[in-house]
């Protein structure tokens, strides 16, 4: 799913949590959410690498299947 930018509507790049527009320069928070209860993950952050888990019974949900929304 593409994220758009609020002010400008262009594409947003995703990087580390965060949302970049190339056109306004501006980065924008993202929230991470389950793909199968669209609620808040929780980010595990460990030698370099990111996943995500569901505390609500769904477990590890690989990063590709991960939803993400502006906040």
């Amino acid at each position: 799913m593409a994220l758009n930018c609020p002010v400008c509507h262009g594409a947003l790049e995703q990087q580390s949590g965060q949302g970049h527009c190339a056109y306004c320069q501006q980065d924008f928070a993202l929230q991470a959410l389950c793909p199968e209860c669209h609620k808040p993950l929780e980010v595990l952050k460990a030698c370099g690498a990111v996943d995500y888990f569901c505390q609500n019974g769904h477990g590890l949900i690989s990063k590709k299947r991960v939803e993400f929304k502006l906040v």
